[in-house]
């Protein structure tokens, strides 16, 4: 018995030692709230400088230099503090993937080439200790995507301070996603592993599955009565009705015009994610109304001949055409990072103001979220994140404070605890 005690006491012991932190979501918004003396990013170019903003119920109801407290209100003295819209990360893992080398951490793939009816919401997880990592750098919202296959399923776009995925939900099953195989020969190994004979000829065939998919779903859609119920064509209902877009992931010129031949013939809203060689064919973008998740802006050129700095100027280059983009970082802890390329875009022919966007109000509109997030406008959800410096700037931003939805949130995380246990170990602090 009393080895049984010892035991259970020393296991309790090593899981307590290497136990992560605990984080709550946060309460509701009780009381209004007033940020002043701030300056104000708004996310659609506009700077307001000594500004407030308010907002109860987790609604903003006040921005602006004139706004004045009213009430039994929280004001909170910013002095001189910058306060931006939160930023919004599409096309992510998170919440999906905790340990890419743990098989049973992973829960973005689905067995099959057409799975339409899978729904990544299911499977988000709000336990993640990577999500704490994000918010800690102004990411507040996430669109959490499924992978495999070809057409992978639907994501959806999350609040990242819920109990459970029902929580999270900010906006579901918003678009679904559509893998084109990679159109270029590289001499037997390619950018996705060992390649067929002819990879091209191959990922053609594949695309014309999906097609002849596509096709025959609108036709049992329009039919009145079925003989049976099709679950992967009836999951294609919402798409056809023009409720939900289509995200095509690809990168070259070929597999772009693909996709624009998708949005032709199936009348069907598709943004592109992926997008290295957007650049080259911004005039078909813009008259096909097809908008842009550009994706890893801080990597190498994707052919041998481009610009050295190409992926860092994309950006400002669809910014001019007249082009809708936003930023992404493929994966899902890597997304902490975005702010920051955002601001190496910045850099290299964007605006600061521009650069905000691009992953703020950009990102709302793309995903269909633009009416509720994306801005610092009245009506608008509190989505709100409170820096010392600049955002976009590694070296000077340091979130201070955050509000999801009105909820002042905990910006604590597992790094951040490592780092003040060991400034106390080697008496740094």
């Amino acid at each position: 018995m009393k080895r049984s005690i010892y035991l259970l006491a020393l296991a309790f012991g090593v899981s307590s030692a290497y136990a992560q932190e605990t984080i709550l979501p946060a309460r509701p918004q009780d009381k209004p709230v007033y940020l002043t003396n701030a300056v104000i990013h708004v996310g659609n170019g506009q700077v307001i400088e000594n500004g407030t903003v308010a907002f109860a119920k987790g609604k903003i109801t006040a921005v602006g230099a004139g706004v004045t407290a009213a009430g039994d209100a929280t004001v909170l003295d910013m002095k001189g503090q910058h306060v931006y819209p939160g930023i919004i990360a599409p096309d992510t893992k998170l919440g999906l993937v905790e340990f890419e080398s743990v098989r049973a951490t992973i829960d973005a793939r689905e067995v099959g080439e057409i799975n339409p009816s899978i729904r990544s919401i299911i499977s988000y997880n709000t336990d993640s200790k990577v999500i704490n990592t994000l918010r800690s750098n102004g990411i507040l919202l996430a669109q959490v995507t499924p992978e495999g296959g070809i057409v992978s399923g639907t994501s959806s776009v999350v609040q990242l301070d819920a109990w459970n995925w029902e929580d999270a939900a900010y906006k579901t099953d918003n678009a679904l996603h559509f893998f084109i195989p990679r159109l270029v020969n590289t001499g037997g190994r390619g950018f996705r592993g060992p390649q067929p004979r002819d990879p091209v000829k191959e990922g053609l065939e594949k695309v014309e599955t999906v097609r002849v998919f596509f096709r025959e779903a609108k036709a049992y859609l329009q039919e009145n009565k079925h003989a049976a119920t099709n679950i992967k064509f009836e999951a294609m209902r919402r798409l056809f009705n023009r409720e939900q877009k289509l995200f095509i992931h690809c990168e070259l010129v070929k597999e772009m015009l693909i996709a624009i031949d998708f949005a032709k013939e199936f009348n069907m809203d598709v943004v592109i994610v992926g997008g290295a060689d957007s650049w080259q064919i911004t005039d078909l973008l813009k008259q096909n109304n097809i908008a842009v998740v550009l994706t890893q802006p801080h990597s190498l050129p994707l052919m041998a001949d481009d610009d050295i700095d190409q992926p860092y100027k994309t950006a400002a280059q669809l910014q001019k055409a007249g082009v809708l983009f936003c930023l992404s970082n493929e994966g899902f802890w890597q997304q902490r990072n975005l702010g920051f390329e955002a601001g190496t875009a910045s850099a290299f022919g964007l605006s600061r103001e521009e650069a905000l966007s691009a992953v703020t109000l950009n990102a709302a509109k793309i995903l269909g979220i633009d009416k509720i997030a994306g801005s610092l406008e009245t009506g608008k959800d509190a989505n709100i994140a409170v820096s010392t410096g600049d955002m976009l700037d590694m070296k000077s931003s340091v979130i201070t404070r955050a509000f999801i939805q009105g909820r002042e949130i905990n910006l604590d995380n597992k790094q951040h605890q490592l780092y003040e246990k060991y400034q106390q170990k080697y008496g740094i602090k």
